[in-house]
């Protein structure tokens, strides 16, 4: 690799690095495309390394060949996660996550190499709300029980949620419940209490109402309870969408923490307003679980 290094010191100290990264892409692959795996993934990493020292910041040109030379790596190849990850922390120009095209083409590629839980991984971090549902239903479907077709959805939306994608949760909930074949066509209201309690805490989001996310969470507690990370999920979700006050204290359990800081929110909400305020948003919600008799 001694004269990939003189080449690059030269054609870095002359700027011309839209040459430098071509000539790069174009070694890459010829090495991958005949198995020279090592040989093109240090070029591949080479060409994400010149895309920072370059400042180029052209996600939607780079990212179809990044993905090219990622396909062509063999996953057996340990240079090929350390391609990956100096892929996402160049397209995270930054931010914490990476660009969500760049997520989404590598998501599609593990997907073609039925490597599910990587695929579903990098969906999350994506804007792809049909092809994450359609994933899931593949995933449930081959390496899941019947009876967890609700939780394969549930983590997926309370985790785009976690990181503050309602637009992508709501997509991906949409056609996961409407095109499973043990769901679709069943609801609202659905025959799984998760499912409905999702539903309606997607529609509460919209309200922003703290007091009808409580509700929601205390008619569900049992259903809630089933996963203690669903807690620590809906924590998180309340306080990114209703101002919920992070928990003070852990002696009392999660779910006692959790309503706690449910109470200390509302209080603070109540002083705020000098009066207290109303429960109708409460009657509201419960009226409306009751009329459904999701359960």
């Amino acid at each position: 690799m001694r004269h990939i290094k003189c080449i690059d010191h030269y054609t870095l100290g002359q700027k011309k690095y839209n040459e430098l990264l071509q000539m790069l892409y174009n070694g890459s692959i010829l090495f991958l495309d005949r198995d020279q795996q090592i040989s093109g993934a240090d070029l591949g990493i080479l060409l994400v390394d010149v895309l920072v020292k370059s400042e180029e910041t052209d996600s939607m040109k780079w990212t179809p060949k990044l993905c090219c030379i990622f396909s062509k790596i063999d996953s057996s190849t340990p240079e090929r996660e350390t391609f990956l990850a100096s892929a996402i922390r160049w397209s995270a120009n930054g931010s914490s996550q990476g660009d969500s095209f760049l997520h989404q083409s590598i998501a599609q590629i593990y997907w073609n190499e039925k490597n599910y839980t990587q695929a579903r991984h990098h969906y999350i971090h994506s804007k792809d709300g049909n092809n994450c549902a359609k994933l899931l239903i593949e995933f449930q479907s081959v390496q899941g029980f019947k009876c967890e077709a609700d939780l394969f959805i549930a983590q997926a939306v309370f985790q785009f949620l976690c990181l503050s994608n309602k637009v992508t949760a709501s997509q991906t909930f949409a056609t996961y419940t409407e095109e499973h074949p043990t769901i679709k066509k069943s609801g609202p209201p659905y025959l799984f209490p998760l499912l409905n309690f999702i539903w309606f805490l997607l529609q509460a989001i919209d309200s922003k109402k703290l007091q009808t996310f409580a509700v929601l969470c205390e008619q569900y507690e049992v259903t809630i309870k089933r996963d203690p990370c669903y807690v620590d999920y809906l924590d998180k979700i309340g306080q990114i969408f209703f101002g919920l006050k992070p928990p003070q204290q852990k002696q009392r359990g999660l779910f006692g923490n959790f309503f706690e800081s449910f109470l200390t929110s509302l209080d603070e909400d109540s002083d705020d307003d000098s009066a207290p305020r109303p429960s109708s948003s409460q009657r509201d919600t419960t009226r409306l679980l009751e009329n459904a008799e999701l359960d």
